[in-house]
């Protein structure tokens, strides 16, 4: 198969497999959020430990383990990202699929907005447009749900937050998730440890297949992750950012067709504006880098 065509694949499974998660939290439930986090980060970084090893990256580790820059970045991704996982279970687990679902629509734009207010970037005109639509989107959610719609907005900035610090990191995605594992780690035990000495625990409490479903939150965080990469490294960026599209779509028909939750008139007016506005976002995008592209063509062809 070719490398593209391996590149496609890989990243379909990566976002289809983030985007089946919904199915997957409420199955270690009665556990809550917290406890479900905690043991996400211990058996994760585990398993990361065991990945780094079996490809021979520990030098790669050392590397960022000496660089005091890229661990206070990676420390600060760790805890955005520690923000983004208990929102996402605590969503899922209460029956907020589509809120969760809206939040990885509007993450793109949002990245682009923090590109605007901490890089300095500038924005083109579509793509103000585009922010202006997706704003329009929640204010319009927000009456109609009475509230402003915070899973989303918190799963939106936090996961924008972590990709600034790893961008401006520039480490690989295996030894970035170990390092972060690793610091929120020593919190995990402590909080698993005194959940098991207050009798609050739900790990071993419901027979040997749930305890079993523990286990495997370090796989299920792991595997998407490896298909990311391999992807990253095979397709143009093009490629990739309409693939992440697929995840916040396969959960939102989940939240709707799998979950029942409700979808009244408001609700999908809201939608609609911020699918518009990833519709422009996205054309202007690829419009823009077409262009690019035939202007160094034509400047390479002149010299």
């Amino acid at each position: 198969m070719p490398e593209p065509r391996r590149g496609l694949a890989f990243g379909f499974a990566a976002y289809a497999m983030w985007g089946t998660f919904p199915l997957y939290w409420p199955l270690l439930e009665p556990a809550g959020a917290a406890e479900i986090l905690a043991h996400r980060v211990l058996w994760s970084a585990l398993t990361m430990g065991l990945l780094l090893l079996a490809l021979g990256r520990m030098t790669q580790l050392r590397a960022v383990l000496r660089d005091r820059r890229v661990r206070l970045l990676l420390t600060i991704g760790a805890a955005v990202i520690s923000v983004n996982w208990v929102t996402y279970i605590w969503g899922v687990n209460n029956d907020r699929v589509v809120e969760t679902s809206l939040g990885y629509f509007i993450n793109p734009l949002v990245t682009v907005l923090m590109g605007v207010v901490v890089l300095n970037e500038r924005l083109r005109p579509l793509q103000w447009m585009a922010l202006g639509l997706a704003l329009g989107a929640v204010a319009v959610l927000a009456l109609d749900y009475g509230r402003v719609p915070w899973v989303a907005v918190i799963l939106a900035f936090s996961f924008g937050s972590y990709g600034l610090c790893k961008k401006t990191a520039n480490v690989g995605a295996t030894e970035s998730l170990a390092f972060e594992t690793a610091v929120i780690a020593p919190f995990a035990a402590g909080y698993v440890a005194w959940l098991g000495w207050t009798g609050g625990s739900n790990f071993a409490s419901h027979g040997a297949g749930h305890a079993l479903l523990f286990a495997t939150t370090g796989i299920v965080t792991a595997i998407p992750l490896i298909c990311f990469g391999a992807a990253a490294t095979r397709v143009s960026m093009v490629s990739l950012g309409l693939l992440q599209y697929l995840a916040p779509i396969i959960q939102f028909a989940l939240g709707v067709l799998w979950f029942h939750e409700d979808m009244p008139a408001g609700r999908w007016v809201g939608f609609v504006l911020v699918w518009i506005a990833l519709v422009v976002f996205t054309v202007e995008a690829v419009n823009h880098r077409r262009r690019q592209l035939r202007l160094t063509v034509e400047a390479t062809t002149a010299a």
